[in-house]
């Protein structure tokens, strides 16, 4: 049966990439809607046999700075089954059409399709007309979107899924729970709080972040549809206190019979512990008095975008304060999250972007040991593809402007030093 062009809605779009097993939270129409403001506009196209679609593709385009042109970016690749070489084809075909209608150098496409399953995916690619990039690091420059991301199964129950996480997480995630702070849903006039944090994460960290209207804009198009949502963590003073003030009653009385033991000595480094451990709780026990009389409300200490894509959940965007931190809101915002997508119907939670195994003290060390521990698995993709269109124009974007960049880097470097 002949493989055909076909007309659909934005509705049956994102109904079939929710169901589909290649479906990607960055190929629904809602998600392009978010990229507007930053300069993204969208073409759909879908393909199917006797009116029933087989294979959709969105496909994205920015214009190129001072010339007339634009690039044309299909995010995470076409929603289909790569094993039907005909739906690959086809999209493949009305994809060149849109994009040369649209003055489109080149596409670029990263399928959603992970190295072990690829078979001869790259082959059939090339034979197509694309160029593979290569089987680059997770986060090389080279890609758009992470090559490499970190993946948690949480189609399990509680227990299983705590299981899984590396053992010293395990025992922070339960005592998280226990340190009394609260997670929760917010809403929209909360992402100011949220824009706030990740400014202060981003300082902390070394990295540039949005400004509010970046995280309004993915929250205005995905929140209606329930395919994203705010958490953010609270540590709320007046339901703390009594639970440290009871921890540290408890080890009074352990210290009051430890003093009345005749060998003194075998007490003294439990009373040494004990001593460490009530000084530690009278700072926090001051700390939170403090916190109570400005901020009786509370105070928020972390918080993410967390998104969907029919079974998929994706951690997108997280932020934490530089204050607090003993009270572990982070472990409790995640194990939250993962709860509610699983409640959702989500069996995969996704922390996005890594490197594989960066050596310690690299760049990226720090980012792929805090995903790892969740009891994630590495989903290395098969890669980015480009289709060349206009070949000149992309040898002065792709190759000759790159270069020339450097070149002026390392020439401005010099001239300082």
């Amino acid at each position: 049966m002949t493989v055909k062009r076909l007309h659909i809605s934005n509705d049956i779009h994102d109904q079939f990439v929710k169901q589909h097993p290649n479906g990607d939270l960055l190929q629904l129409s809602k998600w392009a809607e978010s990229k507007r403001l930053t300069g993204w506009y969208a073409k759909r196209i879908a393909v199917g046999r006797d009116n029933e679609v087989a294979g959709v593709g969105q496909l994205l385009f920015k214009r190129v700075p001072r010339l007339p042109f634009t690039l044309c970016y299909i995010s995470r690749g076409f929603v289909c089954d790569y094993n039907d070489k005909e739906v690959v084809a086809a999209l493949t075909k009305f994809a060149v059409e849109v994009a040369r209608a649209e003055r489109a150098y080149a596409i670029k496409i990263d399928p959603d399709i992970e190295v072990e399953n690829a078979g001869n995916l790259v082959d059939y690619m090339e034979s197509l007309g694309y160029r593979h990039k290569g089987f680059e690091d997770g986060l090389s420059k080279s890609y758009i979107q992470p090559r490499m991301t970190m993946i948690t199964d949480i189609d399990q129950d509680d227990e299983a899924l705590i299981q899984s996480f590396e053992k010293n997480n395990r025992s922070r995630v339960k005592l998280s729970q226990k340190k009394g702070t609260e997670a929760y849903i917010a809403g929209r006039d909360d992402l100011k709080t949220f824009a706030a944090l990740m400014k202060e994460t981003g300082e902390r960290d070394g990295f540039l972040t949005r400004d509010v209207s970046y995280f309004e804009n993915i929250y205005d198009a995905l929140n209606p549809d329930g395919d994203a949502e705010l958490f953010l963590v609270k540590l709320i003073p007046a339901a703390v206190i009594p639970k440290l003030q009871e921890e540290y009653d408890a080890l009074e009385s352990k210290k009051q019979k430890l003093e009345q033991k005749k060998d003194q000595k075998k007490a003294q480094n439990q009373l040494k512990d004990i001593a460490l451990q009530q000084t530690k709780l009278q700072k926090q026990l001051a700390e939170l008095e403090q916190l109570n009389e400005t901020n009786p409300e509370g105070k928020v200490l972390s918080g993410a975008l967390l998104t969907f894509s029919g079974h998929k959940s994706y951690y997108l965007y997280g932020a934490s304060s530089n204050e607090y931190r003993d009270y572990l809101p982070n472990h409790n915002m995640q194990i939250s999250m993962m709860r509610y997508a699983r409640e959702r119907g989500a069996k995969s939670y996704d922390f996005g972007g890594t490197d594989n195994n960066p050596p310690q003290g690299s760049e990226h060390f720090g980012l792929w040991q805090f995903k790892k521990m969740w009891g994630t698995r590495l989903s290395e993709k098969i890669g980015e593809f480009d289709y060349v269109l206009n070949q000149p124009v992309y040898r002065l974007i792709e190759q000759v402007k790159p270069r020339v960049t450097k070149m002026k880097l390392k020439f401005t470097k010099g001239r300082k030093k």
